[in-house]
């Protein structure tokens, strides 16, 4: 089941990617990919605005890194304030989906009658 990333939950995902290592926009894409089991389907077009608006933020910073074959890469990097706001965000997060499982609870786990 391949589904595009909803916009309002980009930020922390791209959050959590570059908490491991930075990264240029190309491999944050398919980190996101991958770690979701190949269940979400990311876009370019959405996550460079994303980008934009954390670096505008704060919570990422960047820089042009000249790679030995092919052409330079834009490299984001978490910031201070970017492992602050992940840290917000993966609390606020965790606790709407311990709200919608309190809502759903077993629905669908039990064999109908």
């Amino acid at each position: 089941m391949e589904r595009d990333l909803p916009k309002g939950d980009l930020p922390v995902l791209i959050l959590a990617v570059l908490a491991d290592a930075p990264r240029h926009g190309y491999a944050i894409a398919r980190e996101i990919e991958q770690r979701s089991g190949h269940s979400l389907s990311m876009r370019e077009g959405s996550l460079y605005p994303a980008l934009r608006i954390l670096e505008q933020d704060g919570a990422v910073t960047c820089e042009w890194v000249h790679m030995p074959t092919g052409p330079a890469r834009k490299v984001y990097r978490l910031t201070d304030a970017g492992t602050t706001e992940l840290r917000r965000r993966a609390s606020a997060w965790k606790e709407y989906a311990a709200v919608i499982e309190n809502m759903i609870g077993g629905i669908g786990d039990a064999e109908p009658a």
